[in-house]
């Protein structure tokens, strides 16, 4: 079952269509003006990645801990602050050094 995505020769915006079978016949029509006229564009393809990959994104777990590790959720965190170049809040970067000494909020340390 294809997703395709097509851009608006009228809007020029981005409208995603999907599909039941790569054999149908598509007709798109944009979801933002209704034009009919549409060209598909290549879509990105996307990968999965086994543990190791993730744990070099993320960083690795403390000793003993896993990926699972609620922790973990830290260093993800930080992560994607520094990838859009923003500082960490000040309120988040006192939760993620709670966590880091094992003090987990309500809701994760009753996991």
């Amino acid at each position: 079952m294809p997703i395709y995505e097509y851009r608006c020769e009228a809007c020029d915006e981005v409208s995603t269509v999907f599909v039941r079978s790569a054999r149908s016949e598509v007709r798109p029509t944009c979801e933002h003006c209704g034009s009919k006229r549409m060209k598909r564009l290549m879509s990105r393809l996307s990968r999965v990645k086994n543990d190791q990959q993730v744990m070099d994104d993320l960083g690795m777990p403390d000793p003993g801990g896993s990926i699972e590790d609620p922790r973990q959720i830290g260093r993800w965190v930080e992560k994607r602050f520094e990838d859009y170049g923003m500082d960490v809040p000040s309120e988040t970067r006192e939760m993620i050094d709670a966590a880091r000494d094992g003090e987990l909020p309500d809701p994760v340390s009753d996991l």
